[in-house]
């Protein structure tokens, strides 16, 4: 009666240890680069809200914003290591994991964003995806930085000419190093929480990025000029720590997965918007923004198409292929 008594306390005790884990408030930590008022921040609070509801209140998420906890590469690291929990780098620097990702930073490849929605949500999305469980992260959606232009301070970009010898800050990656390197700049590679400075010093004339990174990063307080180009799209994956990942229930994955998707169409919404109303409000703020002209364009893409067809021919053939192709159906569709 009395071993009876004690198994019966023992598996009590049990029960009542596993309803305290599953109960056990789980902070997520999210990490990114950009600064507050970003449409990437407003979505990872967004995030936060959605997690929490799907959960009960059972999950957190906690945001880790600009650059915080290091620059891009150094939180993909960390959440391929297990110590962060989820990142979301752009494509650029997700190409030093599986480089077939800087197929979408070929510049000029897309007019609308709505192209890259469909591309990404295709075949060519879901196989980059798929690349991932084997690098140690785990493929959650895209968001989105935008389309990506020049700001410098020296002097508008009209020509190429214009481009000719500038200290042009850069992610860190071989395909953006050699394309604008083709362009005539002196390209240097730099982490993102770096870049201020750099340009506030003048150790770097000019760099690239967004209106919305622009605006919230306040780069016009160190840069004069912003010339518009839409060079380069850059896209965001959101990747979770397959550590993190394996330990979470089949439910739990699936309020993660569902929440980061649904934040996700909210964030590119905020981006698209904030796109526009940042170049007015940029121009407010004193800094002169121009459109390059067409000719100016055709001739940058001429320049760094080589660079792109060298860096595919080193890239898995069929997935290459398969980029080539849905890209083609895509630009055809949507115009």
């Amino acid at each position: 009666m009395r071993l009876r008594s004690l198994l019966t306390f023992a598996a009590l005790v049990a029960a009542c240890a596993g309803a305290s884990a599953q109960t056990q408030e789980q902070i997520i930590r999210f990490g990114h680069v950009v600064q507050a008022g970003h449409p990437i921040s407003l979505a990872t609070q967004k995030l936060g809200e959605i997690v929490a509801a799907k959960s009960g209140g059972r999950m957190r998420v906690q945001e880790l914003g600009g650059g915080t906890v290091g620059g891009e590469q150094q939180q993909l690291s960390a959440v391929q290591g297990g110590v962060q929990d989820i990142t979301l780098p752009s494509a650029t620097v997700m190409g030093a994991v599986v480089k077939e990702f800087t197929l979408l930073d070929v510049p000029f490849s897309f007019s609308k964003a709505e192209q890259v929605d469909a591309l990404l949500a295709g075949p060519f999305g879901q196989a980059l995806m798929a690349k991932l469980p084997e690098k140690g992260l785990i493929g959650l959606a895209f968001w989105e930085t935008g389309f990506r232009n020049f700001t410098n301070s020296r002097k508008p970009i009209v020509n190429i000419e214009d481009l000719k010898g500038l200290k042009l800050r850069v992610i860190p990656n071989p395909l953006f190093i050699e394309s604008f390197g083709a362009l005539g700049t002196n390209p240097v590679p730099m982490p993102f929480p770096e870049l201020y400075g750099a340009l506030e010093s003048r150790a770097m004339d000019a760099q690239e990025n967004p209106f919305s990174v622009v605006l919230t990063s306040k780069f016009y307080e160190v840069q004069k000029y912003m010339s518009v180009t839409n060079h380069v799209y850059t896209a965001n994956p959101v990747v979770i720590s397959k550590k993190v990942w394996d330990k979470l229930s089949p439910a739990d994955q699936k309020i993660i997965q569902e929440s980061v998707a649904e934040a996700g169409a909210y964030q590119r919404k905020l981006s698209r918007e904030a796109s526009s109303g940042a170049r007015k409000e940029l121009e407010a703020k004193g800094m002169l923004v121009n459109d390059v002209p067409q000719a100016t364009l055709t001739k940058m893409r001429e320049l760094t198409k080589p660079v792109a067809d060298k860096f595919a021919a080193s890239y898995d053939p069929a997935l290459v292929q398969l980029y080539r192709t849905e890209l083609a159906k895509v630009q055809a569709s949507i115009q």
